[in-house]
């Protein structure tokens, strides 16, 4: 299969790291930023650093505006906050080719089928990433910890030639990038929102970061509560989880730098707009209407009306 060519959707602390690794390992890929940090990236290259690969002062990324990208793209990751999903129609639009394939890694279940609503002429899949990454300046991107995994998948709506998928996490796992093909995206998208939800609201709730979580204590019983009622909610779904869900968030979270925090954290600390909705208020609305208590959100969601 010929190289492919990549772009991403969104240079924030996610997609500028999946750009960094992908131009560290010699891929053609290319990032849609704006504002000050394009202008940044494009002058002087992105600063880039990483637990994972090391320190990069003017790494050579490709990045353009939305009207300045004319290229056609063979995978699209879109890497922007839950809110912004609305405003990246065209951009889709203009960097699709007929095989085009589309892949959302974002922090809240259900965006691929939104995304697919948003442009239903364009291949999307689905996806999801376990990664602490975030802009540390302008142009200027963080990567801490062990931890990057990208998981995606093929969702009842969508279709994809197995050599593509088969390509795809070749070049993501060449690039350094633990990579899961998902046999069940579906799953995998709940479990990673059921994971980041309980990670960003305890963090927030207690204004902490991750380490005293990975310790006994109620910081860690409240992600614990928090993780118990959204795989309840879950499985009210009909969703088979195949893994003991605490175990597996507790494992995930203990792997984390113990300075590191969420990015909705960051967000509403720094006063900014933040995915506080997709990550605590729609879990909580999920469970009343699937009739799933949920007392330990709706403790921790008094602080934050």
């Amino acid at each position: 299969m010929k190289n492919l060519k990549y772009l991403i959707v969104g240079t924030g602390g996610v997609g500028g790291s999946i750009a960094a690794f992908l131009t560290l390992a010699g891929k053609d890929v290319s990032c849609i930023a704006r504002g000050e940090a394009l202008k940044a990236i494009q002058k002087q290259g992105m600063a880039f650093h990483s637990d994972l690969k090391g320190e990069y002062p003017h790494l050579p990324v490709k990045a353009y505006s939305q009207d300045e990208y004319n290229e056609k793209a063979d995978v699209i990751f879109v890497t922007v906050k839950g809110y912004s999903i609305d405003s990246i129609g065209d951009i889709l639009r203009k960097a699709s080719h007929d095989n085009t394939i589309v892949i959302p890694v974002l922090n809240v279940y259900g965006t691929g089928q939104r995304i697919k609503n948003l442009v239903p002429e364009i291949n999307v899949l689905d996806g999801c990433i376990y990664i602490v990454g975030f802009k540390s300046g302008v142009g200027e991107i963080s990567q801490l910890g062990e931890v990057f995994h990208i998981v995606f998948g093929v969702p009842e709506w969508a279709n994809c030639d197995k050599e593509l998928l088969d390509k795809i996490v070749s070049d993501l796992r060449e690039a350094g990038i633990k990579t899961t093909l998902s046999t069940d995206i579906n799953r995998d998208t709940f479990i990673k929102w059921s994971y980041i939800s309980a990670m960003s609201v305890t963090g927030a709730y207690y204004d902490i970061p991750m380490g005293p979580i990975q310790h006994p204590g109620k910081e860690r019983d409240t992600f614990i509560g928090l993780t118990k009622e959204s795989t309840a909610i879950g499985e009210k779904l009909g969703i088979d989880f195949g893994c003991d869900m605490v175990k597996h968030h507790l494992d995930v979270v203990d792997s984390l730098d113990p300075e590191s925090t969420a990015s909705m954290q960051k967000d509403l600390k720094a006063g900014n707009q933040s995915e506080i909705k997709g990550q605590l208020f729609d879990i909580i609305a999920l469970g009343k209407k699937l009739g799933v208590a949920t007392p330990v959100y709706d403790t921790i969601v008094k602080k934050f009306l």
